[in-house]
């Protein structure tokens, strides 16, 4: 007796799983500039790493012998791997099958997939095309009834932020529960014109007396790389993979670890000219922040996440002296800088990615308060205000800013860490104080201007004597702030402090775990 004729029937239905839904459905996918699920596993992760589990998983038909014809795979495989030669658990929805729909065992996978990375603590990729496991009305017929929601193992997905990195990848139109598994991950990009994500496709819209829409009406990467659904997007797949790689040569494979630092040959002491003179000395001017982040970290190593949304905050993650840092900056090409209500939802975000993953935190302050005005008061901005300094104090990691410029208000605050002892440095440009000179002085000494008989020139008198008093020189008298520097030293002062940063980094999960 042997176990050839079984061997046999392995060997043919792992052959007829890689067809994934046949021929027809493949080159559909292809029209649709799509690559299929099991080429997007081989162009992410390292070559020949990937092992499936669950590849036997689909519904087979048999002849009246009881004898397999054909077999239709699950339309979700995961498995292990490996990205850059560190593990991680990959998975994805198969479109040429069911576009992602609940069948095929496709809920009992994922759930095991999810499972897997929280138990091995393993980061996990999600390549989402389709709903993503959620139920279609033909799910009714085919199961013999209805059910009630429940999304089983969603706990999993939320413990799951707290432990491991976690990155999705919108590749196609994405929508129930698949919209849900995008957007609660560390890290998100959509793929630009042949994707979207939607709650609801344009059929349920359209019968719920919602219009007569398009799915990229609905769901672009336009609309989500804006309201900060979605952190990024992406010109093509291929680019999208390559920044789900990049977002994860930041991080530690789990919290237990700490992030790894690399070597790297630019010098700490290296000295771009041009800070001297990128503050305008005039206030009302502004200038980029990107080149500033740039001249200071490592040399390439900024990685920018959700320049979309919230754009008057710039956050993103770097190195220095190859220490990953994560570093947030004031965009004065951006309501000066202002912080609105957008941008200190995804500065609540970024806190909390690097509390969990044990990124010491920069801050390139240059921070004129809130936005004012009655749509920022419509948008609730104190509201989310708070939260981000709530978060800044909460976050479990060593802390440093340089006061680039402004640091006014309530906002402006966040130039510390409350609570904590860090480094703080200012260059010679910085200004600070309750509000701006410019905009309180006529409220100030509005009983004095009324009694003065040269307004104008009172006021300008007022305006001379007090910007003799507002020098950072005066401040650094009283302690008020610790250090004044060269711009010039920006550089070697953050590399010096991130090298005491990383040796005080402890590893372990956070007092406050990450928020979807």
């Amino acid at each position: 007796m042997s176990w050839e004729n079984e061997i046999s029937e392995l060997a043919l239905r792992n052959n007829l799983a890689e067809k994934m839904g046949g021929e027809e459905k493949v080159a559909r996918q292809h029209e649709f500039g799509k690559l299929t699920i099991r080429e997007r596993v081989d162009k992410i992760v390292d070559p020949e790493s990937f092992h499936e589990i669950g590849k036997l998983a689909g519904v087979g038909e048999y002849d009246e012998n009881g004898n397999l014809k054909d077999f239709t795979p699950s339309n979700y495989i995961f498995g292990t791997a490996e990205i850059d030669g560190k593990p991680v658990i990959v998975s994805g929805d198969d479109f040429t099958v069911r576009g992602g729909s609940a069948d095929a065992s496709i809920a009992g996978k994922r759930q095991q997939a999810e499972g897997l990375a929280v138990e091995l603590r393993l980061p996990h990729i999600r390549l989402v095309d389709g709903m993503g496991g959620g139920g279609s009305v033909k799910t009714i017929e085919t199961a013999g009834r209805t059910y009630i929601p429940r999304v089983a193992g969603w706990e999993v997905i939320v413990g799951h932020l707290g432990i491991a990195p976690s990155v999705s990848l919108a590749l196609g139109s994405v929508a129930g529960i698949g919209a849900a598994r995008v957007s609660s991950s560390h890290y998100s990009v959509i793929v630009k014109d042949t994707a979207q994500m939607m709650i609801a496709g344009p059929a349920l819209v359209d019968w719920a007396n919602l219009g007569d829409v398009s799915k990229e009406e609905l769901g672009s990467s336009k609309i989500h790389t804006r309201n900060g659904a979605i952190d990024d997007e992406a010109q093509s797949e291929e680019e999208a993979f390559a920044m789900a790689k990049q977002f994860l040569s930041y991080l530690p494979e789990n919290v237990d670890q700490i992030p790894s630092r690399i070597p790297t040959n630019d010098p700490i002491d290296r000295k771009e000219t041009f800070l001297l003179d990128v503050v305008p000395k005039n206030p009302r001017k502004v200038y980029k922040m990107r080149p500033v982040i740039n001249a200071v970290v490592d040399t390439g190593s900024f990685f920018e996440i959700g320049r979309k949304w919230g754009k008057s905050i710039i956050t993103g993650l770097a190195r220095l002296d190859g220490v990953p840092v994560a570093v947030f900056a004031e965009d004065p090409m951006i309501y000066g800088g202002a912080w609105t209500a957008d941008a200190c939802r995804k500065l609540i975000r970024h806190c909390d990615l690097a509390s969990t993953f044990h990124l010491p935190l920069v801050h390139l302050v240059d921070c004129p308060g809130f936005l004012i005005g009655k749509q920022s008061e419509e948008n609730s901005t104190i509201r989310f205000g708070s939260q981000a300094l709530a978060a800044l104090g909460q976050t479990t990691v060593p802390f440093c800013s340089v006061v680039i410029r402004k640091a006014f208000g309530v906002a402006g605050a966040a130039n510390s860490k409350p609570g904590s002892h860090h480094f703080r440095f200012s260059w010679p440009s910085g200004d600070w104080g309750s509000l701006p000179i410019e905009g309180g002085i006529e409220v100030a000494y509005k009983a004095e201007l009324v009694e003065a008989d040269d307004f104008d020139g009172h006021l300008a008198a007022i305006k001379e004597r007090l910007n003799k008093l507002r020098s950072p020189f005066r401040s650094a008298e009283f302690f008020e702030i610790e250090e004044i520097i060269d711009p010039r030293d920006t550089r070697e002062n953050l590399c010096r402090w991130a090298n005491l940063s990383y040796r005080a980094l402890v590893p372990g999960s956070s007092q406050f775990t990450y928020r979807p």
